[in-house]
């Protein structure tokens, strides 16, 4: 297996740059010595200070160029790809959330059908080396059978969210079938770490537990057949990112267009992330942590387990994922603790 280096000299475009992946993504790309152009709409679908507090960490390199851009804005869009002519792409732009889905499709539809289409459109008449654009495990629906391969059928989404990502790949597909755009659909699993979204279940109990306030759990309270969930470190999902974009890879019928699960491939019960979290947020304050308990029914749209196979990212470019849950949710204890100043 041989896989090319990341080239330095490319000019990088980040959708999506204020966003949890999306900066660290541009950090780490920057600290290399490459030039990123990235773009956000800086939306309010949780606390745009910590988007802010991203920014800002960002614009110290000298390499980074911010522009705020909404990618379903063609106009806009188009004039960054005449402007700047990045040789690589990562879409990480979209609205993103399962159950927020429910209460507010519009945003969805603009956001990750023709946000995406205008991104597509744009790769089309500016010729790209690679488009990277995010998928979701939420993909796989109600899947019974784990873990989750990329060949696995896919067409009943469970979720609103599910079917705008669904319809990426088909749309990347057609795109790279028709105009040779070689792209590349990442499907995330459960992406967690320091600065990460709130809207996120752990990131969500840290918060009540701090509020003073119970935090609802929804699988029934039935711990024999607990929630599982495949949690990605954000450091891992950069590595995965880094690796593949300087390697399109090549799909059926010789179309250059792949999807790869970008997971942990080591699911976890509900309940013991929840303990290692109260494990590590006890070892950040120096004080025991115990959150108090309400067990609700599963959420429409929730699967019971999300489990990712990664042998295809593997053999594709030589990656697996290793930081462990104790690992992964200490460095984000230590990291909120300190944000918010909660000694």
């Amino acid at each position: 297996m041989s896989y090319n280096q990341l080239d330095t000299n490319k000019t990088y475009l980040i959708t999506g740059a204020a966003g949890f992946i999306g900066y660290f993504l541009s950090k780490k790309l920057l600290a290399e010595g490459c030039t990123v152009i990235g773009i956000d709409n800086i939306n309010d679908y949780y606390d745009v200070k910590l988007k802010h507090t991203r920014l800002e960490q960002l614009e110290s390199y000298e390499k980074f160029t911010f522009l705020k851009v909404d990618i379903s804005d063609k106009e806009a869009l188009t004039n960054v790809f005449k402007e700047y002519v990045p040789n690589i792409v990562v879409n990480l732009a979209a609205q993103a959330g399962v159950r927020y889905s429910i209460e507010n499709p519009d945003v969805y539809m603009q956001s990750n059908v023709i946000g995406f289409y205008n991104i597509l459109e744009a790769c089309r008449h500016y010729p790209v080396d690679h488009l990277i654009y995010a998928s979701s495990s939420s993909v796989y629906g109600a899947n019974k059978k784990v873990p989750f391969e990329e060949s696995d059928f896919v067409d009943h989404p469970v979720s609103l969210y599910a079917a705008t990502k669904k319809s990426n790949e088909l749309m990347a597909h057609t795109y790279s079938h028709l105009y040779n755009v070689p792209a590349t659909g990442l499907r995330f699993f459960t992406v967690y770490g320091p600065m990460g979204r709130p809207d996120m279940a752990y990131f969500g109990f840290a918060n009540k537990y701090f509020a003073k306030e119970p935090i609802k759990i929804f699988n029934n309270g039935d711990f024999e057949r607990d929630l599982y969930r495949d949690f990605t470190y954000i450091d891992d999902i950069v590595e995965g990112i880094e690796r593949l974009l300087p390697n399109p890879s090549v799909g059926e019928n010789n179309v250059p267009h792949k999807v790869f699960n970008i997971g942990n491939n080591n699911p976890e019960k509900l309940m013991a992330f929840i303990e290692t979290l109260e494990k590590c947020l006890s070892k950040a304050l120096g004080r025991e942590v115990l959150f108090e308990k309400i067990f609700e029914p599963i959420k429409p749209g929730d699967v019971p387990a999300t489990y990712a196979s990664t042998d295809l990212l593997q053999n594709a470019v030589g990656f697996k994922p290793e930081t462990s849950i104790e690992e992964g949710l200490q460095k984000f204890s230590n990291w909120y603790v300190d944000y918010y100043n909660m000694k």
